[in-house]
């Protein structure tokens, strides 16, 4: 194993954590116990020219390409060559289209020792929602109903915002939701309210980004059985685990296919769940 990654690669370095919503309250405590890494987070460092929940700024490509952007540009900001960046996604879940999920990665970028590792989370418990509205009555049935006050909401003229709409955010208080759904009513005859997706406004999805960061201690600690690089991870899922009953292919995971990201030496693990069968309620044959 090559010894140019030693196992403390990132102890007692000094990493930059690219957030302006207190996502250090999830990351940071995870990363300095697991890796002894200390976080810091940088003055001024605005996050929304990289894209907005709220759409008036369009996000920089998929969400690594915006984590990444956030890294490298907290390390021209501090010199640092170390970052942390995050990033998150709402919609529905790619197994379960009905059902709405929060996906999240964490991304590490290390310019040291040139590596880039991403943690990920995906769940369904997300308070995620929208809805227009054309009373006040309405906006207090809907917040209600995603958990205000505590998670934060926010209001703005159109469903469909640009960076000239009026937008107002981080609502937490009944008086807060009173006057800027009074305000929009009256301007604009309705008001479209969403939940306020950014972290420090959203419990929920503060426990999925420290998810998705222990998951990207764990790919750390996964290394490369020929090089020693860390985040030997599952790269590829292959599916056709057969069925109980009949042996017909399902889209059950058959094998995980693991690689490194320095070497590409790669292997293949079989039944990674343990089991080498599927259920049949899972067979397109028997269960059509």
């Amino acid at each position: 194993m090559d010894s140019s990654y030693p196992q403390d690669l990132f102890c007692n370095r000094t990493g930059v954590l690219a957030t302006m919503h207190r996502k250090e309250q999830a990351i940071a405590p995870i990363l300095e116990q697991h890796l002894g890494v200390q976080v810091i987070v940088p003055e001024g460092f605005n996050t929304d020219e990289f894209g907005t929940f709220t759409r008036d700024i369009e996000r920089s490509g998929d969400q690594r390409n915006a984590a990444r952007l956030k890294a490298e540009r907290a390390m021209a900001l501090t010199g640092l060559t170390l970052a942390i960046a995050s990033e998150g996604s709402f919609g529905p879940h790619p197994a379960m289209p009905f059902v709405a999920c929060d996906q999240e990665i964490v991304l590490l970028s290390d310019r040291t020792h040139h590596l880039e590792i991403v943690g990920q989370a995906i769940s369904t418990e997300t308070n995620y929602s929208q809805k227009s509205i054309k009373s006040l009555e309405s906006a207090f049935t809907f917040a209600q109903q995603v958990g205000f006050p505590t998670h934060g909401l926010v209001a703005m003229s159109e469903a469909q915002p640009t960076r000239s709409s009026q937008i107002i955010k981080g609502i937490m208080e009944e008086a807060q939701l009173t006057e800027a759904v009074d305000w929009l009513l009256k301007k604009f005859g309705q008001a479209h309210l969403e939940t306020d997706m950014r972290a420090m406004y959203n419990p929920m999805r503060m426990k999925v980004i420290a998810q998705a960061a222990e998951d990207l201690v764990h790919k750390i600690n996964q290394r490369c059985p020929q090089c020693g690089c860390p985040g030997f991870a599952a790269a590829e899922r292959k599916v056709g685990l057969p069925c109980a009953l009949c042996g017909s292919p399902t889209n059950s995971t058959l094998a995980l296919v693991h690689r490194c990201i320095k070497c590409d030496f790669s292997n293949v693990t079989y039944f990674p769940n343990g089991q080498e069968f599927a259920d049949p309620t899972y067979c397109f044959r028997c269960n059509p």
